[in-house]
């Protein structure tokens, strides 16, 4: 047990589960593990190198986290250098501390972005073995067919092997939501196109737990205690079934 560090209920009260006393009781029930031992009241934390779960979520527990929500305009770069001088989107929200886009939306896709310095969640969001679900609103060229339609839920065959089966409903005549776990690159444009029907807009309008239809184009803010915390119950577990049904 580590002698020096932070009281790990003073660390959790201050990552928003509650009063200190609230943490304690959570300690007490067993609830929290460090380095994936089971917490004891007293324990104290290395926030920059222990590993700390609640309910088997992971918590990042470094004080000087953080975690920011853009909605990425068309034409920004997602990436924290573009050696063409483009306009990226780490240029849009602070420069201190620094921090990297979780995945990827290409130049021409708007929506939904996250933004951070917590590794360990970064890691968890785009790795495809926890399947955190990213929505999109995709508008097509002509009307997909049911049969179109139901060839998106169960796969597709693209260049570099079959997609996994997604959640596809048609909105309009050539607006469809879709919502993978995956994440190739270009993955919903290139199913689309796979069916017969290339996108003509791209919008991502929810990350896993997380969305925002009032955050305009361009804006970005940061994610709330709750939000990180939806997050990390959201990458807290693996699983394999994905869309076994279809609405």
């Amino acid at each position: 047990m580590n002698a020096d560090g932070e009281r790990l209920q003073k660390v959790l009260a201050r990552l928003g589960f509650g009063s200190r006393r609230v943490c304690e009781e959570l300690i007490a029930e067993g609830r929290v593990t460090v380095n994936g031992d089971v917490a004891v009241l007293g324990r104290r934390v290395d926030v920059d190198g222990d590993d700390v779960a609640v309910d088997g979520a992971p918590v990042g527990i470094r004080p000087d986290l953080v975690h920011y929500l853009l909605n990425k305009p068309t034409g920004v770069i997602t990436t924290a250098d573009d050696p063409q001088g483009r306009p990226t989107v780490v240029e849009i929200v602070p420069s201190e501390p620094r921090v990297f886009p979780v995945g990827r939306l290409d130049a021409d896709t708007e929506g939904l972005l996250l933004l951070t310095n917590d590794g360990d969640m970064t890691h968890r969001l785009t790795h495809p073995s926890f399947g955190v679900e990213k929505e999109y609103l995709a508008s097509v060229e002509g009307t997909p067919s049911r049969a179109a339609i139901r060839q998106l839920r169960e796969g597709v065959e693209l260049d570099d092997g079959p997609t996994a089966k997604a959640r596809v409903t048609a909105v309009d005549d050539s607006l469809l939501r879709i919502t993978i776990h995956e994440g190739r690159n270009r993955q919903v444009r290139r199913m689309c196109e796979a069916v017969g029907h290339p996108v003509t807009r791209l919008v991502r309008t929810r990350i896993g737990p997380i969305v925002d239809r009032r955050l305009k184009p361009g804006e970005w803010r940061a994610l709330s205690r709750d939000e990180v915390r939806s997050l990390e119950i959201a990458v807290g577990g693996q699983s394999d079934q994905r869309y076994d049904r279809h609405p």
